[in-house]
């Protein structure tokens, strides 16, 4: 979430009789988490279910008439809670989320209890969180909500709050003395875990939460990430304090960070939580929940990094899935499948933003398709692109059984024609293929499918091989007999196939694979095993044949390999293929395979 801003207010000040009655039910004993290390177990397959952000941060008319942010209340969440417990609950989607703003008034003006922890506005929600959470569970549903990390300021209290179960422990005790700020909006005092007070204010903020009867929670603003680093927005210690916190109340909630969080941290955040942000915000701030232009495009770019750190306990988070209205979501038809599409193969939490009382047909059709869900919450891997990130891409995915997930992309503003090379599956010869998002059998098909897709338009097939198995010569980048130029090196690379890559390929760096034979003139699809810490352009080309620039998709850090597959035009016989930076930088080159017969 990119929250709206954090004024500096009072904290609104609490009753004698509340403040006794929430001590009493916070005081409530909660059995020790048999759990122990590592994430809690609620995300063996990525989380479905709604989400309020998308309708609290739109303009679309109606939405939030008394205000910014003004949608989310106790009435409004209830409405769109029986609406998934009737429409999208038998289908999977089981988790209602309560985002920023709970324990804020109109004018964003929040309010804390007497323990510095968030108290939920009475206006916003009358009843209580509980009575939120108790409601959900009643429809068969998981009560998920929302924090920010950090001690917010108006809750510090001039460092004189006390904490609740810690005695002599107050907020002056849990934040470092220079009250410095954290999180991706300054709004909060940074915790210092040097101080042993402090472990027990987010025990406090975690069996308040637990006790209430939730199963979800959000931290936001989390760093490094959330458009913040160096060591103030460094908030690996507020995740694990939190992740020890809630195996400590017994109950199993979800941890979810947002936003935008930092791959080079992504071993801390799969070893503490469930599931990350990759990117931004997917809504657009605008007259309509989301925009293709905004952020849903951008995830081609930032998601393929990520893949290989998804798997059961942590998930790439992608943002909420606002395919379901129509014109509020502000997408054509052919954009809302092609969101929806990449969000499966990802295999991402399938949470929507809509609202979920106006559904249109075409996006029910998107939302409940059980193929289409079960690619993302099968047992297969995320898939991943197999072609370049250009205009026009195929993402694929090995399935245990052998077959394919595979994904066409058109993301042009004009319709054109994708091609699967089956050769960039792995696969040679006839394959068959089904259609998921029209539950169709389109027959068998020999070495490639090609679709004709409008502007920003996607299919999605399972590919199941009939035929043989694909058959390459092997080339490696740091091989004698190539030839370098510029200031590309041969450097070491022990994920590399031959231990050695060929790197520094900028400003005129260039590589050329000498002696490449083949037996039959044509366009070869040449598998590139490449290292790229994020995505970079490189011009490829053959002998003296004109060069063709192509972008390759992160691999996420300068230490792990991927492959894609490039057309290459080649000569019968011996021939050069090339990798130049021209005036940018490119990819570091592990190896070349080249198939033994050019594209049919």
């Amino acid at each position: 979430m990119r929250s709206p801003s954090y004024p500096v207010l009072p904290a609104r000040g609490l009753t004698a009789a509340v403040v006794l009655a929430l001590t009493a039910a916070l005081t409530t004993a909660v059995p020790a988490a048999a759990h122990t290390g590592g994430p809690p177990g609620p995300a063996a397959k990525p989380y479905m279910g709604w989400s309020s952000w998308s309708m609290q941060s739109s303009k679309y008319p109606g939405l939030n008439p008394d205000g910014d942010y003004s949608y989310l209340t106790e009435a409004n969440v209830l409405k769109q809670a029986d609406a998934l417990a009737a429409r999208l609950k038998p289908y999977g989607y089981t988790y209602v989320n309560i985002d920023s703003g709970w324990w804020r008034d109109k004018d964003w003006k929040p309010g804390f209890d007497a323990h510095a922890r968030q108290q939920a506005d009475p206006v916003r929600f009358p009843h209580g969180m509980k009575a939120v959470a108790d409601h959900l569970h009643g429809l068969g549903l998981k009560a998920g909500i929302y924090l920010p990390v950090g001690l917010e300021k108006e809750a510090y209290g001039d460092g004189k709050v006390p904490l609740w179960h810690a005695d002599g422990c107050t907020t002056a005790d849990i934040v470092h003395g220079d009250l410095r700020t954290t999180n991706g909006w300054d709004s909060a005092y940074k915790l210092d875990f040097a101080k042993p007070c402090t472990q027990k204010y987010v025990d406090s903020q975690a069996r308040m939460i637990a006790s209430w009867g939730y199963d979800f929670l959000k931290l936001d603003g989390v760093g490094p990430g959330s458009f913040k680093s160096g060591e103030n927005y460094d908030n690996v210690a507020d995740v694990a304090a939190w992740q020890k916190a809630i195996a400590a109340t017994g109950r199993p909630v979800h941890l979810e960070l947002s936003w935008s969080l930092d791959i080079g941290h992504a071993a801390d955040w799969k070893k503490y939580a469930n599931g990350w942000r990759v990117d931004t915000d997917v809504e657009c701030y605008c007259n309509t929940l989301v925009s293709w232009e905004n952020s849903v495009d951008d995830r081609f770019t930032d998601t393929p990094g990520w893949t290989r750190h998804a798997g059961p306990g942590g998930w790439n988070d992608l943002d909420s899935l606002d395919v379901g209205n129509g014109a509020m979501d502000g997408l054509t038809k052919a954009e809302r499948q092609t969101y929806a599409t990449l969000w499966a193969v990802a295999k991402s939490p399938l949470y929507t933003g809509d609202d979920l009382t106006r559904l249109d047909s075409y996006g029910m059709k998107l939302l409940i398709n059980r193929e289409v869900i079960a690619v993302d919450q099968g047992d297969s891997p995320p898939a991943r692109p197999v072609t370049p990130s250009d205009p026009q891409q195929v993402w694929a995915a090995k399935n245990p059984d052998g077959t394919r997930t595979v994904a066409l992309f058109n993301l042009a503003d004009a319709p054109a024609a994708v091609t699967a090379d089956f050769s960039a599956l792995g696969l040679t010869g006839k394959a068959s293929v089904r259609d998921l998002w029209n539950h169709e059998n389109l027959g068998t098909y020999t070495n490639k499918i090609t679709e004709a897709l409008p502007a920003h338009g996607s299919r999605l097939f399972t590919v199941t091989p009939r035929g043989g198995t694909l058959t390459t010569t092997g080339y490696e980048a740091e091989a004698a007999a190539n030839t370098l130029g510029g200031r590309a090196s041969v450097t070491d690379c022990s994920a590399c196939s031959g231990g050695r890559k060929v790197g520094d390929l900028y400003t005129g760096g260039s590589l050329r694979f000498n002696d490449v034979v083949v037996d039959r003139p044509g366009t070869y699809l040449v598998k590139v095993a490449y290292i790229s810490g994020d995505p970079r352009p490189v011009n490829v080309s053959a002998g003296s044949g004109a060069a063709i620039r192509h972008t390759f998709p992160s691999t996420g850090d300068w230490g792990t390999v991927e492959t894609v597959s490039v057309p290459v035009t080649l000569k019968a016989g011996s021939n050069t293929v090339t990798f130049d930076s021209g005036s940018d930088y490119a990819p570091d080159i592990d190896r070349i395979d080249v198939p033994s017969s050019p594209r049919q």
